[in-house]
């Protein structure tokens, strides 16, 4: 299977949790979480108050065809959590690098799924990366953790401008290379 197909088809499982393409009976459990203030916050791309639309417009924009960033949903309802306690995506640089971003609901910090939904993507390498880039914010050290816990490495220190916080924050910038097959 080439990995666009992978992306745009497959579902990734891991242990507790599957990572799945987005569908329309996601928006209105993402509208909920995304809208809380400390989701937002985390991420650069997340606005708050989050405008009736935004999800299913991201919902539209996973499944485009020239799409550039690939999104699955983390369900956990396998576990009997949620069918969506967060989001990861990945988004295609060039020279074989990906970014990775990703959020997790509230109800689900402190429980391993963000690194476990990690672990389970950058295993599966839908984009066929050779190298992953990932920032968190400064005042989120949790984020950070989960990218140290998957292996990767601080890189340095940079700003990334957040729309729910309306300004520019700093961050810390990590990579991961996977080893060539």
């Amino acid at each position: 299977m080439k990995h666009d197909q992978i992306a745009r088809d497959a579902d990734i499982r891991a242990e507790r949790i599957t990572l799945r393409p987005l569908r329309p009976s996601d928006a209105a459990p993402i509208t909920a979480q995304a809208g809380d203030l400390r989701v937002a916050r985390g991420t650069k791309s997340i606005p708050h108050p989050y405008p009736p639309g935004t999800a299913e417009a991201l919902i539209a924009s996973a499944h485009a065809p020239d799409r550039m960033r690939d999104v699955w949903v983390i369900d956990g309802s396998g576990h009997g959590w949620g069918e969506v306690v967060g989001l990861v995506a990945l988004t295609r640089l060039d020279r074989a690098q990906s970014e990775v971003s990703y959020w997790v609901a509230p109800d689900y910090w402190n429980t391993g799924i963000a690194s476990e939904a990690l672990r389970a993507l950058i295993a599966a390498n839908p984009q066929g990366a050779q190298t992953y880039f990932a920032e968190a914010f400064q005042d989120n050290p949790g984020s950070a953790r989960v990218l140290t816990n998957c292996g990767f490495d601080y890189l340095g220190d940079a700003e990334a401008f957040s729309r729910a916080r309306g300004a520019v924050a700093p961050t810390w910038t990590y990579t991961l290379r996977i080893a060539a097959a």
